[in-house]
C-alpha cells in the first residue's frame, strides 16, 4: 500500500529516497515563497529558498502550472495531517483548531493561484477542488466537533461554513498588500468562543 491507501504502480519507477527529499524541500519552498509573492514568485527565489539549482524545480516541475498543483496537492496532504497532530499536541481544542484554521489561512493565500494554473482546464480545477473537500472537510469536523465537545466553541458553528468564512477572508490578499488576512483570520478564530 502507498500513501493514502492506495496501490502503487508496479510500471512506474519508485523515486531515489534523496529524490524524495528534494521534491518534499521544493514544494515546501514554494509553498513559503507563494504564502509571502503569491504563486508569480520567480522561480530563483524558490531555488534560492530550497538551496538548489533552477534546473533541479525545472527536472522536477516542467511548467509553473506543475509546481502550483504540486504546491497545492502537497498543502492539502500537510494540512490534514497536522489537525490530529494539532489535537492530540493540544493544550485545548480550541487553539488546535486556531492553529489549524491558521495554517489553513496559509495553504489558502496559495490556493488563489490555482484557478490561472488550470486556465481552460475547468474540469481539471473542479476534480482539485473535489480532492480539497474530500481531504480537509473532515478534518475541520473533527476539530470544530472536539472544541464543540469541550464546551470552547459555539455549537451552531458548521465546518464546511468555517471553511468558507475563512476562504472569504483570505480572498482579498492576491490584490492588497496591505490586507491583512492573518488578523481577521484571528478575529474569526476568538469569535468561535462558547
Amino acid at each position: 500500500m502507498g500513501q493514502n491507501g492506495t496501490v502503487p504502480d508496479p510500471t512506474t519507477p519508485r523515486k531515489r529516497a534523496d529524490a524524495r527529499r528534494n521534491e518534499q524541500t521544493l514544494l515546501d519552498a514554494a509553498a513559503a515563497i507563494f504564502v509571502i509573492a503569491g504563486v508569480h514568485a520567480p522561480v530563483r527565489d524558490i531555488a534560492a529558498r530550497a538551496g538548489v539549482g533552477l534546473g533541479t524545480i525545472y527536472r522536477h516541475f516542467p511548467t509553473r502550472a506543475d509546481l502550483i498543483i504540486a504546491v497545492y496537492r502537497h498543502q492539502i496532504e500537510a494540512c490534514a495531517a497536522a489537525g490530529p497532530a494539532l489535537l492530540a499536541a493540544g493544550p485545548t481544542a480550541h487553539a488546535a483548531l486556531g492553529q489549524w484554521l491558521n495554517q489553513f489561512a496559509d495553504f489558502l493565500v496559495t490556493k488563489h493561484g490555482l484557478a490561472e494554473a488550470f486556465q481552460s482546464d475547468n474540469t481539471g480545477f473542479k476534480a482539485m477542488h473535489a480532492y480539497f473537500l474530500e481531504r480537509l472537510l473532515p478534518v475541520c469536523t473533527d476539530l470544530l466537533g472536539a472544541a464543540v465537545r469541550a464546551g470552547e466553541v459555539r455549537p451552531d458553528i458548521r465546518p464546511l461554513e468555517l471553511m468558507r468564512a475563512i476562504g472569504n477572508l483570505c480572498a482579498g490578499t492576491e490584490n492588497d498588500p496591505d490586507y491583512n488576512a492573518r488578523l481577521l483570520v484571528n478575529l474569526l478564530i476568538d469569535g468561535l468562543r462558547a
